[in-house]
């Protein structure tokens, strides 16, 4: 993705416990690399089941690195979903909280999505623009060299654990959740419409034509190859 797609979800009717307060629940990481995906898929499934109030920001960071400091900057409190390799059992979640949440990052990188979004916290740190309260909600991946492959059946089901999380801190923080009453439209929606979760993987190659370094529909074959 070339830029983060930012979405402010409609308001609910009550009136905000702090409207000043900015809240960002940030998802990161690559859809096209299986469960690498998580932190995107995250919040994907947020936006599709969920309301917000209106000072709620849920943003699919991709891989985008610097250039979501911004967001991280202007946040006051700081959901983030991805997938890391803490090396424990595939689809085991770690939650990691406020300023250990960069040290963390980097300890040990499973791609570069997290080299750059370490840099980004740090930088938030340096500049004293470190949201008050940060939460992480990593899950430990399962398969991740899968060009065009999905989240692995382990990590699908830790991810409706992870958002169980997620909406209880939300909550905390006075995100006022509140199931979805209005259908998105596809210029709305977090994911491009290609890439949708359910539209991705009912139209990905059964796995024997399917390989795992390219996808015909992301790489096609050149002509005369």
């Amino acid at each position: 993705m070339d830029t983060p797609r930012l979405i402010s979800p409609e308001s609910a009717c009550h009136p905000d416990r702090d409207s000043s307060e900015t809240l960002c629940v940030l998802g990161i990481g690559n859809v096209l690399w299986a469960d690498e995906g998580f932190g995107v898929r995250c919040i994907e499934a947020l936006q599709q089941r969920y309301e917000f109030a209106p000072h709620v920001q849920l943003i699919d960071g991709g891989t985008q690195g610097l250039y979501l400091v911004q967001y991280v900057q202007q946040a006051d409190r700081l959901l983030i979903f991805d997938a890391i390799d803490y090396g424990l059992a595939p689809g085991e979640l770690k939650l990691v909280r406020n300023e250990d949440v960069p040290r963390f990052m980097g300890a040990k990188k499973m791609s570069l999505h997290q080299t750059g979004f370490q840099e980004v916290l740090m930088l938030a740190l340096l500049t004293e623009k470190y949201p008050k309260e940060v939460l992480l909600i990593g899950c430990q991946p399962e398969e991740i060299d899968d060009y065009g492959g999905s989240l692995r059946p382990v990590v699908k089901q830790a991810l409706e654990d992870a958002l169980a999380l997620g909406l209880d801190t939300l909550r905390g923080w006075g995100a006022r959740p509140a199931p979805r009453l209005h259908p998105l439209s596809e210029v709305e929606t977090v994911t491009f419409a290609e890439l949708a979760l359910g539209r991705y993987e009912s139209q990905r190659p059964p796995e024997d034509v399917a390989c795992r370094t390219g996808d015909e529909r992301f790489m096609p074959a050149r002509e005369g190859a």
